[in-house]
């Protein structure tokens, strides 16, 4: 598909020379006498590279003027200046401004052509670079193989081929958008952009000129001031909103409107648009309905398909293999070395409760790494010592016995029953309670470990284990008997 480049020059002779020169090495051109014209062709549609007069007549801005405008708005955007009247200061100042080049009239059809195809391919190879860091940082696959974590891969790929909107529940940190993003590259949509807008921290005029693109209009600069909204960026593709729950209500009857008929006023134009909407909220937004926050029109609206991510605290049995996964991602893309982390350590990440989920694990995973570089010893495996303070003093170390107990002045039967409630807590922990787990883990029959838990008094935190009240235990345990 051929270039298409925007010619912007007061002198009609000039465009015609440039865009047939244009034309011979088959790219397309577009033409433009002054700013506002120029304003207007970008906004109808981007160009791949601008061809720029510094000296406009009858243009409301010059050729800087423009240059800065463009720039401040599409950085990556190539832009070759040129001017039958230019000094060194004129041309210095253009490539401050970030111009590609400065070529002054006349100038050969060989330099203008060589110019710019070098511009096109180093924007190319900007825009490559952003892509392949964008897909470093975010990497759209779920690592874990626990029944929670195997159950929203499959109602993500249930969901993903489908146009239904879809409404992102979960903790932060957990991977909502994660899960938008694997939403995103399942769908039709995956060649299309992927945009990600939170109205965090933003106020509601700053939403609104955002999300719908509603500026003010400026005097010299009406037609460029009605930048591309976010709407408009994922148009054919699919546009998060992070925490819809913290959208004012002005931008709610507003996005309502659009939903309807993914139709989007700006102005007096109306542009038909087809954008995918996925969102995410940390917030009960039932609660939020209650109060009069949320629209509750909307909310049926948005939550069309409903999907929650768990947090790390309940499929800690992923823990092991997301260790590797940040072991091995920050050992490619950070420079540090790959280490192996003891069973000792994985036993205490397991033990943790990770109040900032998967985000918080892999800061740990980063932080351990850096403040343990490896030793001249044999063995670089990492000690559950090494991790952070906080993880340490948080989880449940059997290594470390309750230091208020004197086990050496106990006899062997009550020192025993310490060290076994201290041992059961934290697998106990560490498997969420799940006493399939812990059983074959500790290599005890089911019923076996019931009665120990019972003997010692260990309870699961939510008053179930496995998803048995611990009430029923006495129950099971006679139903055993008599099976016996």
């Amino acid at each position: 598909m051929a270039l298409d480049i925007l010619i912007i020059d007061d002198e009609a002779d000039i465009r015609d020379l440039i865009s047939d020169i244009l034309k011979d090495d088959g790219f397309s051109s577009r033409a433009a006498a002054n700013s506002a014209q120029a304003f207007k062709a970008i906004s109808e549609k981007l160009p791949n590279a601008i061809i720029l007069d510094i000296w406009l007549q009858d243009s409301d801005l010059d050729g800087l003027g423009i240059l800065e405008m463009v720039k401040k708005q599409y950085p990556l955007m190539p832009v070759i200046v040129i001017s039958g009247h230019g000094t060194i200061e004129t041309a210095v100042s253009a490539i401050k401004m970030g111009a590609y080049d400065y070529l002054e009239k006349p100038f050969t059809h060989d330099k203008l052509m060589i110019i710019l195809k070098r511009a096109c391919e180093s924007a190319k190879l900007k825009r490559e670079n952003i892509d392949l860091k964008s897909k470093v940082i975010d990497k759209t696959e779920f690592v874990g193989s626990a029944a929670i974590t195997t159950r929203l891969r499959a109602e993500i790929e249930k969901v993903a081929p489908t146009s239904g909107r879809v409404m992102v529940n979960g903790a932060v940190g957990s991977g909502k958008e994660l899960s938008a993003r694997l939403i995103h590259k399942r769908s039709k949509r995956a060649n299309g952009p992927f945009i990600v807008f939170s109205p965090i921290a933003m106020n509601a005029t700053k939403i609104q000129q955002e999300l719908f693109g509603e500026f003010e209009r400026q005097e010299s600069t009406s037609l460029f001031d009605k930048r591309v909204s976010v709407l408009e960026a994922a148009n054919n593709g699919t546009l998060y909103i992070d925490d819809v729950g913290d959208l004012p209500l002005n931008a709610q009857n507003k996005l309502l409107k659009f939903l309807r008929d993914q139709t989007l006023i700006k102005g007096t134009k109306a542009t038909k648009l087809d954008v995918r909407i996925v969102t995410s909220t940390t917030k009960d937004l039932q609660v939020e309905i209650t109060h009069g926050r949320f629209r509750q029109d909307l909310y049926y609206r948005l939550n069309v398909v409903p999907l929650y991510v768990p947090m790390l605290a309940e499929r800690k049995e992923d823990i092991p293999l997301l260790v590797k996964y940040f072991v091995k991602q920050l050992s490619k893309f950070s420079g540090l070395k790959e280490r192996e982390f003891s069973d000792e350590s994985i036993a205490a990440l397991q033990a943790y409760n990770w109040p900032g989920n998967v985000r918080q694990l892999r800061n740990v995973i980063e932080w351990t790494l850096i403040m343990n570089p490896p030793s001249s010893s044999s063995s670089d495996k990492i000690r559950s010592d090494m991790l952070p303070q906080e993880v340490i003093n948080n989880s449940v170390n059997i290594s470390k016995p309750d230091t208020n107990l004197d086990m050496m002045s106990m006899p062997l039967r009550e020192a025993r029953e310490v060290f076994e409630r201290q041992y059961l807590t934290a697998q106990m922990n560490r498997f969420n309670s799940n006493i399939s787990k812990t059983s074959t883990f500790v290599g005890m029959e089911r019923s076996a470990l019931h009665r120990k838990l019972k003997t010692l008094n260990i309870h699961a935190a939510n008053g179930k284990l496995n998803g048995i009240d611990n009430e029923m235990i006495d129950d099971m345990e006679v139903l055993e008997e008599i099976a016996n």
